[in-house]
């Protein structure tokens, strides 16, 4: 999906044209990977533009900077009325949102500490990750060959730009087979999460989904259709779930703020319930999508508005 430009991006406090937004070809993320980083939406709603649980969002940016020993350089409010600012300067009434904070040019060296903190905040018009269709009829997916990160080696809960070559590593293995996307499991053979999706099995009736300790990341539309399920009624359980169940459960779905909530079709050319979104599933999807556009009341305070 090719990107559609915005007029400004938001550079550490200063607005600067999107094609000023540039930075030296020997700054240490671009060779060491250290950028820390967020996805997340604003939803035209029925009330007016909304950004989608950026609070929680912020919150993870700072958290994956913490676990690499590395202080935020502005504060959750000062990022969330930066993002604020960004969306209204640039006049979009729905968007995706990515926040970047990078070592910049300094020295080239493992130690990232020389190496300046630069702060980014860019958005642009996005549609569905997966296209318009996969919310309705599902995406066909693999098990991938490659696996996610084992622990104690890149910290999964950390959202960073190089724990996303391992992504890549799926994404483009996927592609390259013919399918949508790929779902990777962890170092002891059980199931992860997609190269950037949390995923949820529904079973007689209960809600099933990987525990945090199986190199997922804690993933914020996770979290929503968790309470979303409980708020239901829905039984969810967190457990490990070896690579066979994805076979033989009654539904299959991603969630992630890009791909939002998406039903899995088939996996490994293996049909999934039905082949398309399950009933579970769309309730989930209806009631997620209910309150982000603002059709139904925020009863968990996710919106706020731009």
């Amino acid at each position: 999906m090719a990107m559609q430009k915005a007029d400004k991006i938001w550079y550490n406090g200063e607005f600067v044209d999107w094609e000023d937004a540039k930075i030296h070809v020997l700054s240490h993320a671009l060779h060491y990977g250290t950028s820390f980083f967020e996805g997340m939406r604003c939803y035209k709603t029925l009330k007016g533009s909304a950004c989608f649980r950026i609070e929680e969002h912020m919150k993870r940016l700072i958290a994956s900077m913490k676990i690499y020993r590395t202080k935020s350089p502005y504060t959750l409010d000062e990022l969330v009325d930066a993002t604020f600012e960004t969306i209204r300067i640039n006049k979009l009434d729905s968007c995706y949102i990515r926040p970047i904070v990078f070592r910049g040019y300094g020295e080239l060296g493992v130690n990232p500490y020389n190496s300046p903190l630069e702060t980014v905040i860019a958005v642009w018009g996005w549609g569905a990750y997966l296209g318009a269709e996969a919310l309705e009829k599902g995406v066909n997916v693999c098990v991938s060959s490659w696996n996610r990160m084992a622990p104690n080696t890149l910290p999964n809960m950390a959202k960073v730009g190089g724990n996303y070559m391992n992504s890549q590593l799926l994404k483009m293995e996927a592609l390259a087979n013919g399918y949508d996307e790929a779902i990777g499991l962890d170092v002891s053979g059980m199931v992860s999460e997609a190269s950037g999706e949390n995923i949820f099995l529904v079973v007689n009736g209960k809600i099933i989904t990987t525990p945090i300790g199986s190199s997922i990341l804690s993933g914020i539309t996770r979290d929503s259709i968790i309470t979303l399920a409980k708020d239901m009624g829905i039984e969810i359980v967190e457990q490990l779930i070896p690579r066979e169940m994805l076979y033989i459960a009654d539904e299959v779905f991603f969630t992630g703020t890009a791909a939002e909530v998406t039903p899995i079709a088939s996996i490994d050319k293996i049909t999934i319930g039905s082949g398309k979104r399950g009933p579970v599933t769309e309730r989930l999807q209806s009631a997620f999508f209910d309150i982000v556009l603002g059709k139904t009341a925020d009863r968990f305070g996710w919106l706020k508005f731009v």
